[in-house]
């Protein structure tokens, strides 16, 4: 297992971080001898670097599910002065927002791009004829639920690609009704879950599981409505897990896939290393006092730091209410500490990390199962070990317990989208929308995309 993760560590940092051209890049990272290369376990564990280095790009601090789940959101607002910063302030502030916003085409291309790896990996282990093929396939298929459960929600119907296609077959696909892309998504799930290991016999830290499969597809069928099956799934996870004690030692950098970590993004601190920017991006711009530099991205909102009651210890594990400058002065700025690493290396004026990224928790399987059931006991479970005591279920008391519980780690637009009133949410919260309608909610298709075939590609209707 140890060189399993020392050979994704030593070969990420080189792909994880670069960019995405354009709509469903179709190039292999290397098409040398391919038709020879997957034949042995050892073939497709090397490929599988590429796929799970696939995270690093579509959960990084700047990717849909950060802007979307939180600076589309109540909880965060844009402070960045850098690059597309004006197309991030439009995702912030719901103003200005069109088909021409650069952020809403990175992430597509982010997307469809990793999708190519992962169908490739995922069409290859169909086709190879040893035992462990199975798992391999399933570890892909897992992701590729992962990333088009986010997509679905962010644009509604899209194009659902299930195996590797040329330029032209890419092009000519128009955009899939959500019910089935939902469909795939559970499918792929179903598929994951029977055919992955439990959490208790990963593969390598950091793999999929079937625990992450089930409580992914628990959330899956809360999204579609269906409490039965998500309780039912969601019920194969209760138990394997634990609560920490103490809330903030989910983020110590000593206790990294924690007894409470279901899936995590796997990160290692250092300039040379796959290292996480998470903390750099988020702390406030310019402070050169709390970070070297910091990029002001997803600054925390008086709506969430409010959010939190008297006496909850997860507000200050979770944010910081200002700091002093390297002056001496002291600057009103409430950010998250979450992802703190003060001793970290520097690369250029960007710590290079040791956190790092819980996608899936068991605190979230607990709250899905009050929503599944109506039972709060499980509710209550994640209020004791915040010192807090028990309240009856209501959908108001399970939005709140998800905003200061998941407080900054990309959940909130999810969550008011499932449960709650987003638009009203939205419109009385200090950013003062005025949005008229859930179609506002979801992301342009961009224009790029649209004008490669406009026959094919429809635009969502609150940007016609």
């Amino acid at each position: 297992m140890k060189k399993i993760l020392s050979f994704i560590c030593s070969a990420v940092l080189a792909v994880s971080l670069t960019g995405c051209s354009d709509f469903l890049n179709l190039s292999p990272i290397s098409s040398a001898n391919e038709g020879n290369f997957y034949k042995t376990a050892d073939d497709f564990e090397a490929a599988m670097v590429s796929v799970y280095n696939t995270l690093y790009t579509i959960y990084g601090p700047q990717c849909l599910p950060s802007y979307y789940g939180e600076l589309f959101s109540d909880n965060a607002w844009c402070n960045e002065t850098a690059g597309d910063y004006t197309d991030k302030i439009q995702l912030s502030t719901h103003q200005g927002l069109t088909s021409a916003n650069a952020m809403a085409l990175e992430f597509w291309n982010s997307y469809y791009t990793c999708m190519f790896k992962v169908n490739n990996i995922i069409s290859k282990a169909q086709a190879a004829d040893f035992s462990e093929a199975k798992v391999y396939e399933a570890e892909g298929r897992f992701l590729r639920a992962l990333y088009y459960f986010d997509m679905v929600r962010a644009w509604g119907d899209v194009p659902l690609v299930l195996k590797p296609v040329t330029a032209t077959e890419a092009y000519a696909m128009g955009r899939t009704p959500a019910s089935e892309v939902y469909a795939a998504i559970v499918e792929d799930l179903t598929y994951a879950a029977a055919n992955l290991p439990a959490k208790s016999g990963e593969r390598f830290k950091g793999a999929a599981t079937s625990d992450a499969a089930n409580t992914l597809l628990g959330k899956v069928y809360l999204t579609m409505g269906d409490k039965g099956n998500a309780a039912t799934v969601l019920k194969k996870v209760y138990g394997k897990f634990q609560l920490e004690s103490d809330y903030a030692k989910l983020w110590s950098l000593t206790n990294k896939n924690c007894k409470e970590s279901i899936f995590e993004v796997q990160y290692l601190g250092g300039a040379n290393n796959p290292y996480s920017r998470y903390w750099a991006i988020f702390t406030p711009l310019d402070n050169r006092s709390v970070t070297a530099w910091g990029m002001g991205a997803n600054q925390v909102t008086d709506d969430l730091y409010n959010a939190y009651e008297e006496g909850d210890p997860r507000r200050d594990a979770s944010i910081q209410n200002g700091y002093i400058s390297a002056s001496g002065e002291q600057i009103e700025a409430k950010f998250t500490v979450k992802w703190r690493d003060d001793n970290a290396e520097l690369s250029g004026l960007t710590e290079a990390a040791d956190n790092n990224f819980i996608i899936l928790r068991y605190a979230d399987v607990l709250l899905m199962l009050t929503e599944a059931t109506g039972d709060a006991s499980y509710m209550n479970a994640v209020r004791a070990r915040a010192g807090l005591g028990a309240v009856n279920y209501s959908v108001d008391n399970l939005l709140h317990e998800y905003q200061v519980e998941f407080g900054c780690e990309f959940h909130r637009m999810f969550d008011l989208l499932r449960l709650g009133d987003a638009v009203k949410v939205l419109n009385n919260s200090s950013k003062h929308t005025s949005i008229k309608s859930r179609d506002e909610l979801y992301l342009p298709i961009p224009q790029y995309v649209i004008d490669q075939n406009p026959e094919v590609i429809v635009q969502n209707a609150a940007y016609k």
